[in-house]
């Protein structure tokens, strides 16, 4: 395994962190401890929850998974970086959501007893929140640093313009702002090179990926992602790109790598990407996506991957003169 800092921080996370959304939903707690040990025996040490995932097993289950895990072996927290998010619904209260000051300390403090820890390296703020005043949500953070339970603050699903206004009002109360953003990032999806990408160069905030296969479609078209049938939308997805897809899949033939290593490794030789995230339902898929980190791909390699997937281009030239 390979490890990078985490933005303009000392902070050393490795290359693939460990998504958990699947855990409790679509992964048993028996598998999703398998996954667990199998990702920190590979040298994985950045794992990435929020206090919403757990389907239809209900919000915060799969914090709960992972704090039964942690505690099995206590020794484990200490080598790990643990992060989870706070904003979604988490009841039908009016104020079970969102970033004011008093959801992100009450949400801070419920993550902190699922999860079974006294601290979360990386609490990251789910969405944005037009509502919630920076100040608000800074005086919050502010807060958890000084009591010990948070370390770092990152976002997720942020615009340019508000990780930029973010780390404006940090910086005007000599705070360190925001470390990380993890956005929708994959060769299909590349908007984030507009102004996200370009906020977290200007800020040194790590860009973490979601989603880096596009829900499966850069998996390829031979296999199943999760081993589960393919969605409606995404089999819709698929025949629209099917010649996009096919001259995708030919290029990793050529490498006699996997489309969903390739993807992957494409992630990891882009600016400011800090970690990308890999949320597998199974050991098996775990295993299979290890080997991305010590992948080589040639400027030629990449100049091919650009051609099928064509870049935004920088902002603004790119929708204006």
């Amino acid at each position: 395994m390979k490890y990078r800092p985490l933005g303009r921080t000392a902070l050393k996370v490795s290359e693939l962190c460990l998504g958990t959304m699947n855990f409790g939903s679509k992964a048993t707690e028996e598998d999703s401890f398998a996954i667990l040990n199998g990702a920190v025996a590979s040298g994985i040490n950045f794992i990435d929850t929020a206090n919403q995932y757990g389907g239809d097993k209900g919000v915060g289950a799969t914090e709960t998974i992972l704090g039964n895990w942690l505690a099995e072996d206590p020794s484990r927290r200490d080598r790990l970086v643990l992060a989870t998010k706070v904003h979604e619904p988490m009841s039908e209260d009016i104020n079970d959501r969102g970033l004011s000051a008093r959801h992100i300390q009450m949400a801070c403090e419920a993550s902190l007893k699922r999860l079974r820890v006294d601290h979360i390296d990386l609490y990251q703020m789910h969405h944005i929140d037009r509502a919630a005043p920076m100040e608000e949500i800074w005086q919050a953070m502010d807060r958890l640093i000084a009591q010990g339970k948070i370390t770092y603050v990152g976002s997720s699903n942020f615009p340019g313009w508000k990780i930029a206004q973010a780390n404006e009002k940090a910086a005007a109360r000599s705070r360190l702002g925001l470390v990380s953003e993890q956005s929708l990032y994959n060769l299909i999806e590349r908007r984030a090179e507009l102004e996200v990408i370009p906020a977290c160069l200007e800020y040194g905030a790590g860009l973490i990926a979601w989603s880096p296969l596009a829900g499966g479609l850069l998996a390829g078209r031979s296999e199943d992602p999760g081993g589960r049938r393919q969605s409606d939308g995404i089999k819709a997805a698929a025949a629209a790109r099917s010649q996009q897809l096919a001259r995708f899949e030919a290029l990793c033939a050529e490498l006699r790598q996997s489309p969903g290593g390739v993807a992957l490794a494409w992630l990891l030789r882009q600016a400011g990407v800090a970690a990308t995230i890999i949320g597998p339902r199974s050991l098996d898929q775990l295993t299979s996506v290890l080997h991305v980190p010590d992948m080589h791909l040639s400027d030629e390699t990449i100049a091919g991957i650009d051609a099928i997937f064509p870049a935004c281009g920088p902002a603004p030239e790119a929708y204006a003169w």
